[in-house]
């Protein structure tokens, strides 16, 4: 099993910065969270949730929603078994419940990464809030 824990969550203002991380532990079938795509979604006060952005897991390609593209930067250092969300110029639409995912690393292309469906291990989330 995966195991992943979402933390940096809280209370920001509009066109502030907040960086949310996501720690990885345990092993599936040999691999490990280096074996993985990554990605984050999101889940606004009464929306259903929607994706946020991607990550191969050697980190060669990103992917961003429209939303945030510009604003987010997905990372991840493999070494610390731990994925990033930094996001800047936020605004109060980015107020939800944040969570990380993990893919066992058969996407290829947005139309994948996007898709909840493709992820096998997700993390409880955290919450953001954006003020306006």
């Amino acid at each position: 099993q995966i195991q992943l824990a979402e933390s940096g969550g809280g209370l920001v203002q509009a066109g502030g910065s907040l960086r949310l991380s996501c720690a990885a532990s345990g092993r599936s079938s040999g691999r490990t969270f280096s074996n993985y795509d990554m990605g984050w979604f999101r889940q606004p006060p009464g929306k259903e949730r929607e994706f946020v952005a991607a990550i191969t897991w050697n980190a060669g390609r990103t992917y961003y929603a429209d939303s945030v593209k510009g604003r987010f930067t997905i990372s991840r250092d493999n070494a610390k078994n731990t994925l990033y969300l930094q996001m800047n110029s936020m605004k109060p639409e980015d107020t939800a419940l944040y969570s990380c995912a993990a893919a066992p690393g058969f996407c290829s292309g947005y139309g994948c990464y996007d898709n909840v469906a493709s992820y096998d291990y997700w993390g409880q989330g955290t919450q953001v809030t954006v003020s306006s």
